[in-house]
């Protein structure tokens, strides 16, 4: 009779594994996502990494961890050792205690609710953000564009049934955006659109788009 094997996961399991955790510096992060819209293998260990550690956490109380363990845990990946690279946590052998606490830090989307995807591009395709919804955090990776000179680019949730769209606010000329929603607009984003208008400097002074809608893309659940 011969011991099973330990699993030893490859560097894309690795690196899907990370991605969900939150792991990556932005740029990676940003590569990763763009791997799960373009690479079907890499996003089924994507979702195969979500099932798994979802699963681990189904009797924890969504209860967010102490404010000194949320910095332990974010200096520990912070300061982790070149040599170590990201993959501090695997090397420690995480436990579930410690894993549970580090998705707290870095959300995981099937733990919180739904996650949503969304790819919002310009007809000239000049404009192309992927948005990435988890929880109650939309996260934007710039792929090419931003504002022509003068402007803003202002975004929008179009909620199902909704009589107007919602202003989530204006995008800064970063590649990695983060926007934290209210409970009120995460209930709204099933069956939702995001969109994003031009916009004067400071954002639409109506409430309501005044400019362009430059893209416009539904909210896809994964």
């Amino acid at each position: 009779m011969t011991a099973d094997l330990p699993f030893v996961p490859d560097e894309d399991d690795l690196l899907a594994a990370e991605y969900v955790l939150r792991l990556l510096d932005p740029d990676s992060q940003q590569a990763a996502a763009r791997r799960v819209r373009e690479d079907p293998a890499f996003a089924a260990r994507v979702h195969d990494w979500e099932a798994r550690l979802a699963a681990m956490a189904e009797d924890l109380a969504p209860v967010p961890p102490a404010p000194r363990l949320r910095q332990q845990l974010l200096a520990q990946v912070a300061g982790a050792p070149e040599g170590r690279s990201r993959r501090w946590w695997l090397g420690a052998g995480l436990g579930l205690a410690t894993l549970a606490a580090l998705m707290m830090v870095s959300p995981l989307p099937l733990l919180w609710g739904r996650s949503y995807t969304a790819l919002l591009a310009s007809a000239d395709g000049t404009l192309r953000l992927e948005a990435r919804v988890a929880g109650d955090e939309i996260t934007l990776a710039r792929v090419a564009g931003n504002a022509r000179p003068g402007r803003v680019l202002e975004l929008w949730l179009i909620a199902e049934g909704a009589p107007a769209p919602v202003s989530l606010g204006v995008l800064p000329e970063s590649e990695v955006i983060a926007i934290t929603l209210t409970d009120t607009l995460v209930a709204q984003l099933a069956g939702g659109t995001l969109a994003i208008s031009d916009e004067p400097p400071g954002g639409s002074p109506t409430g309501a788009p005044t400019g362009d809608i430059l893209a416009a893309a539904p909210l896809v659940a994964l």
